[in-house]
């Protein structure tokens, strides 16, 4: 080409060079996980000292009920009293004292060091979460009980995804009988299916201790999960309104013990279990969460927990759980800036869908209440992938076109970066006293492999070539994803000793 001083120019390489860059993983990868959130407040300052202040009275005044002995014990130590009525309650300071001493920032580790992520500030993580005891067939496209093989089948096609920062087990294996087995066997699929971060459930504190055997076997000798723990325990020992739970509560007690994080979850619902009025169910859910940071801190200060809020909502015409709905993801984000504004490590919930299709209904939901929580600034984001039919049901197919999304909100999450050279003065130049167009300019090149992320899922050809190509949805794409994983990836995570070890001890399945 022929530039404005008469020059003969030639761009550096050529077309089959541009395109050899383009299909190159960017150098820079535009959208990780771990951006910074926190730009979203739907609560102003004078809103979250009246949801603390609140909080705290229904704390010092009503106090909880049901509380196991050996906990009543331990929170009577640590400065609470007891009234007349059985409940206990929770002077201010002895409330800010737990804050305080709280773990602010901790690792959560996975046996793959290089998968491990920092909990805590401002950094988001989209992971899993939920019991769903229904799966959505991926060849019937209708839901079925779900079974052992699709715990292990979702564990390790999670396991290619970038965007699941951890994994809980999503599904409940309907099939095994036994609680014991159960939640053996939930433990032996995530150790086999992956080397993320990982947490599960214990049905009960007595199960914990083998299934802690069973995790040393696969860190590599006696004690060597409590020092690294990679797996953390999802309990809830508040049962809303304003009680504790005892069987949860010893789960507690045992988690402690032997060094497994927690995430302490609250899940009241508004209108049923909580305040209808949105201020009010923030104010009832962060006391009782509150609670159990009181009770971790009564235990031993500073334990590694998981503020995790998570506010629910069901439809009051009909008493449905509405997890997809707009007062949903409004709740969660205002729980995760009420948790970082305590500087508590925070985790939410989003993306729970009430579609049972992977559909319209199921894309509007999941975006809004993904990116609401995202822009909020939860630490962990829970439900986030895999979730559909109101917690009810796991999708493969959801999990796939889940992963992409959240590679669509991280983008939004990083923002825009404005230097001298991104301001592109120079760029604007050359363009306009040059060929007249960016295509092709080195500023552009640059910007293309830093700034922007190109889906693999989502169709952005014109109607003729979709047309040309099977005029398939996204759900059929999602789907011929999710078989090419499960056919090809078969991690071995576990040595032959490992697995022959576990199979000896335990009735694996």
């Amino acid at each position: 080409m022929t530039g404005t001083a008469g020059k003969t120019t030639r761009r550096s390489g050529g077309r089959a060079q541009r395109i050899i860059k383009r299909a190159a993983k960017p150098m820079i990868d535009p959208c990780p996980p771990g951006q910074v959130g926190g730009s979203f407040r739907p609560l102003t300052e004078p809103d979250l000292r009246a949801i603390y202040k609140t909080a705290l009275r229904l704390l010092s005044e009503l106090g909880m009920g049901a509380v196991p002995a050996r906990l009543r014990q331990d929170l009577i130590g640590a400065g609470a009293s007891e009234t007349g009525n059985g409940r206990v309650t929770f002077p201010a300071a002895l409330v800010e004292d737990a804050i305080a001493k709280a773990t602010k920032k901790f690792t959560l580790h996975g046996r793959d060091d290089n998968r491990s992520i920092e909990v805590g500030g401002s950094k988001v993580y989209f992971g899993t979460g939920g019991a769903a005891v229904q799966t959505l067939d991926l060849d019937r496209r209708i839901y079925r009980p779900s079974t052992l093989a699709d715990l292990h089948d979702f564990t390790r096609l999670q396991d290619t995804l970038a965007n699941v920062s951890w994994f809980t087990r999503c599904c409940v294996a309907t099939d095994v009988p036994g609680n014991f087995d159960l939640d053996v066997n939930t433990a032996y699929a995530l150790v086999r299916n992956t080397t993320k971060p990982t947490a599960t459930s214990f049905t009960l504190a007595e199960h914990i201790e083998p299934i802690v055997t069973l995790l040393d076997i696969a860190a590599g000798g006696a004690g060597a999960f409590s020092r690294r723990p990679f797996m953390k325990a999802h309990i809830s020992p508040v049962i809303s309104p304003m009680r504790y739970g005892e069987d949860a509560v010893d789960v507690v007690y045992e988690c402690i013990r032997h060094n497994i994080p927690m995430s302490c979850i609250t899940a009241a619902q508004a209108g049923a279990t909580a305040p209808a009025t949105m201020a009010g169910f923030l104010t009832q859910s962060l006391a009782e969460t509150l609670a159990s940071l009181v009770m971790v801190h009564a235990i031993k200060p500073g334990f590694p927990m998981i503020f995790s809020n998570w506010p629910l909502v069901v439809d009051l015409r009909t008493g449905s759980f509405s997890g997809g709905s707009g007062e949903s993801a409004l709740l969660n984000a205002a729980s995760a800036q009420l948790s970082n504004w305590l500087g508590l490590p925070s985790g939410v919930a989003c993306s729970m869908t009430d579609a049972k299709a992977i559909d319209a209904q199921y894309g509007a939901e999941k975006g809004l209440s993904s990116l609401a929580a995202a822009l909020a600034g939860g630490n962990l984001i829970y439900e986030s992938s895999g979730m559909t039919a109101s917690l009810l049901g796991a999708s493969f197919e959801a999990f796939i076109l889940d992963d992409e999304m959240h590679s669509h909100t991280y983008r939004i999450l990083r923002g825009i970066e404005v230097t001298e050279d991104n301001l592109g003065f120079d760029a604007i130049n050359e363009a306009v006293l040059g060929p007249g167009h960016f295509l092709g300019g080195e500023h552009t090149i640059a910007a293309m492999e830093r700034d922007y992320f190109y889906p693999s899922l989502a169709d952005r050809d014109e109607p003729r070539t979709w047309a040309e190509n099977g005029a398939k949805d996204a759900w059929t794409v999602a789907r011929e994803r999710a078989r090419q994983i499960l056919a090809d990836h078969h991690p071995q995570y576990l040595s032959t000793a490992q697995d022959a070890t576990i199979r000896e001890q335990f009735n694996i399945l």
